[in-house]
């Protein structure tokens, strides 16, 4: 069996498992090669990423994260897991940011990076918005911190053609 066919999916009841333990968790999975899919709480990637939706995180294989890419990684602050986005670097560190953040969440060391997002699917749809070629521009616009705002207003009008747009 390939390593791309490997997948750890955790269950709804497994939700209460600790930070600790689920950061142990989502490391020996990515280190066994396998990736790991979760359900995500929270809204900090939304439109994007929404709260519900099922994420599959891959390990990096040696490979650095770059502009624009969705990653896991251990929040420097809290230890916690958080999906958020590359949007630069500086000073040998990551700059990541959720895309409904107004901030980064600080220089990030590519220790601290467990994997890359390749996935993400809602209502067992896959999302294929963010995850391509658009996501450069998700990443500038963020970093910039001009997509908060285009979202709040300009989202509306959008979304009736990304519906059309979704499988």
């Amino acid at each position: 069996m390939s390593n791309q066919s490997q997948e750890f999916v955790p269950r709804i009841e497994d939700r209460s498992l600790s930070m600790p333990a689920l950061v142990e968790l989502l490391r020996a999975v990515l280190d066994r090669g396998a990736q790991f899919r979760f359900e995500a709480p929270g809204f900090s990637m939304s439109p994007f990423i929404q709260d519900g939706d099922t994420i599959t995180v891959a390990p990096l294989a040696g490979a650095s994260p770059r502009r624009g890419d969705m990653v896991a990684f251990l929040r420097p602050d809290s230890g916690k897991v958080v999906v958020h986005r590359v949007v630069g670097k500086q000073d040998g560190a990551f700059l990541i940011q959720g895309d409904n953040a107004e901030e980064t969440d600080g220089p990030v060391l590519a220790a601290s990076i467990l994997g890359r997002v390749t996935e993400v699917k809602r209502d067992g749809s896959p999302i294929r918005l963010g995850l391509g070629p658009e996501r450069y521009i998700i990443a500038g616009l963020s970093r910039w911190g001009l997509l908060r705002p285009l979202l709040l207003w300009g989202w509306p009008l959008v979304r009736p053609i990304v519906r059309r747009l979704s499988p």
